[in-house]
């Protein structure tokens, strides 16, 4: 399957050549060619693995060569770290590259000889559907990035911010390469290289204005991912002396027979995938990632870094299923879903309202993981899918409102489906997605509280009853700032939003209609099989009678802002005045007070800022989870060598 490699290295030869092209228009053409390129080729992937039958396939090749190359480049990429830690007085940082890079450089020259053929491409139900994700969701975002990024760099808004789409553009291909390799590898040691690009890449583009916020956030999204790139060089070395063996299934199959070193590098790699996966206490990361430009901050949040974690974990569940290490990120998860859905009801600006939201669904994900039974992976699963399709969506149409109304802010999107109304359109979908029953989000977060219910884990099913009726609330604020009619000002709205910002965002909005509409043929032919790989059975969590009725009311629910805008075309108004503590001045909108002053009255939310914002509650939920993370590895280690 030569396409396997050519999905690996093609994004990566991209990059160098978005690096060198400094001519816009030449540069828009060769994103747009090789996004459907890559889109092309994951699409014969599928094909290819399709007509094998759907099997489990683990290719083996002679990767003398290319480990090599592999280990220079980790040296390379370590060399940046250094060079960029030290330049902005940031040195300590690249000690947590340095360390990790100098453990795997000895392993891979000293260190054993495997005693079996180590298996290098894995490829199932999982792996090709990351690929599907990473592939058409990563794609699109980059043919969003192109007008997108042409509109960042002509607004006033971000005038003083130096214009170096040559360089952004070879990130977010470097980031796709890195991906496509990090979910099709097999071999622990390239799993490593490709974390640690991915680590990289995250850093580079959130750092890409170069202001003193952005440089800061970057470091500290680096430092918190190298933190976790520590203990997954410490877990592959470990296992790789004791087993001679650095293959990740045969440390899931070691893991889930209980073997005591499998233990212990099962614990290491689970904390390495919360720190990617953004969950407490490593969350500030992603949170502070928002002052990058919205292409990135899509890609991050729905098909690249965080989903790293959650594949990994994925990966892991059948060997954490009833162990301490389950229980560990089951609660971590857990808590984090509950606890950012409240700081996210104190958001009003919308890029931290997805923020919030990415990380408390990312904690859902996590905390299925965590239990690891069938229900719970089934439940996951579907979570990935709609959470990468819909957060993709509502970050491209956030950055396209924003350059419509010059505001991300939740409160001037009041009314905005009689202002905007595509992209209202676009974000109603977007939202009603993430919470709406019965869509995918809704059935997900149902499965997941019936199995914490099987598994009898009370603390998991108060976190998930409460946590999702949290989401509501941040949505259903939003949701109705959007349909609202009343106290619009009246001024016209001129839609910037470009071509090809409009065809990512319409595809985007048909694979979330399309997902919706054929879940339970998603759930026949691709979950289902999956979790029956993973697990060795696999439940019906919903009859299909029962999911041709969602399927009938989902699209009811889909005919709401349509019909709501029609409406508001034919009516015509009869506004019965207010008293308003003055005059009236005849629109509900303004009044004149007893002195005289003109007033204007603004309908708003309200967003509990003092009580439940995130400078009240981060904190706190930080060094609770930090502790429980401490308390919990010192039981594994201890019951292991104890």
């Amino acid at each position: 399957m030569a396409i396997i490699p050519f999905l690996i290295i093609f994004p990566l030869v991209i990059a160098i050549i978005m690096y060198c092209t400094r001519i816009n228009k030449i540069r828009n053409a060769i994103a747009y060619l090789s996004a459907v390129v890559i889109m092309v080729s994951v699409g014969v992937l599928v094909c290819q693995w399709i007509s094998k039958g759907m099997e489990t396939i683990t290719l083996y090749y002679n990767t003398e060569l290319v480990d090599h190359i592999i280990l220079a480049a980790e040296i390379v990429l370590m060399g940046v770290v250094t060079y960029l830690s030290f330049k902005y007085k940031k040195a300590w940082v690249s000690l947590l590259s340095i360390c990790p890079t100098a453990l795997i450089a000895y392993y891979e020259i000293f260190g054993p000889e495997t005693r079996e053929v180590v298996g290098h491409i894995y490829i199932d139900y999982l792996s090709i559907l990351m690929c599907i994700i990473v592939g058409i969701i990563g794609s699109l975002i980059v043919v969003y990035a192109v007008g997108y990024m042409h509109g960042y760099h002509h607004s006033a808004h971000h005038s003083n911010v130096t214009d170096r789409r040559y360089y952004f553009f070879a990130l977010l291909f470097l980031f796709l390469g890195a991906m496509f390799g990090f979910v099709l590898s097999e071999n622990l040691l390239w799993i490593d290289f490709f974390w640690e690009m991915t680590s990289i890449c995250s850093f580079l583009l959130i750092g890409y204005t170069r202001e003193e916020e952005a440089v800061n956030n970057s470091f500290r999204a680096l430092w918190m991912n190298l933190l976790g790139g520590c203990a997954l060089a410490i877990a592959i070395v470990y296992f790789g002396y004791t087993y001679e063996n650095v293959d990740l299934h045969t440390l899931v199959a070691m893991g889930t027979i209980q073997s005591k070193c499998a233990v212990i590098c099962v614990a290491l790699i689970a904390f390495a995938a919360l720190t990617k996966a953004a969950q407490l206490p490593f969350s500030t990361w992603l949170i502070g990632a928002m002052v990058a430009p919205t292409p990135s901050s899509a890609l991050l949040h729905s098909a690249t870094m965080v989903k790293a974690g959650i594949y990994v974990l994925l990966r892991l569940a059948p060997a954490m299923s009833g162990t301490l290490t389950g229980e560990m990120i089951a609660f971590v998860g857990g808590f984090t879903f509950l606890i950012t859905s409240f700081m996210a009801i104190a958001q009003s600006d919308g890029k931290k309202v997805l923020a919030f939201s990415t990380i408390s669904n990312l904690g859902l994900m996590v905390a299925c993981a965590g239990v690891g039974t069938s229900e719970t992976v089934w439940a996951a699963i579907f979570l990935m899918m709609f959470h990468a399709i819909s957060k993709s969506l509502l970050f491209q149409d956030i950055g396209a409102t924003e350059n419509a109304l010059g505001s991300r802010d939740v409160e001037d999107m009041h009314g905005l489906l009689y202002m905007l109304p595509k992209l209202a359109i676009f974000m109603f979908i977007g939202i009603a997605g993430m919470f709406l029953a019965p869509f995918g989000m809704l059935i997900s977060k149902w499965a997941a509280l019936k199995a914490s219910v099987d598994v009898r884990n009370i603390v998991l099913v108060f976190f998930i009853i409460f946590g999702s009726a949290t989401t509501s609330f941040y949505w259903t604020k939003w949701m109705g700032k959007i349909i609202s009619h009343g106290h619009l000002n009246g001024n016209p709205v001129k839609d910037k939003t470009k071509k090809n910002e409009m065809i990512s965002l319409t595809i985007h909005a048909i694979l979330m209609i399309a997902l919706c509409a054929l879940f339970p043929l998603v759930s026949e032919t691709f979950v289902n099989p999956l979790v029956n790989e993973m697990f060795g059975k696999s439940e019906n969590v919903l009859s299909n009678q029962v999911l041709f009725t969602l399927i009938i009311i989902i699209v009811v629910v889909f005919a709401v802002p349509f019909l709501a805008y029609l409406s508001s075309k034919q009516q015509t108004q009869d506004l019965k005045l207010s008293y308003m503590n003055g005059v009236n001045t005849g629109d509900n909108r303004a009044f004149t007070d007893s002195l005289g002053n003109e007033k204007t009255l603004w309908l708003s939310n309200f967003y509990f800022h003092k009580i439940i914002g995130s400078r009240k509650l981060m904190m706190p939920s930080q060094i609770f989870t930090l502790a429980v993370i401490v308390v919990m590895m010192c039981r594994i280690i201890g019951g292991v060598f104890l």
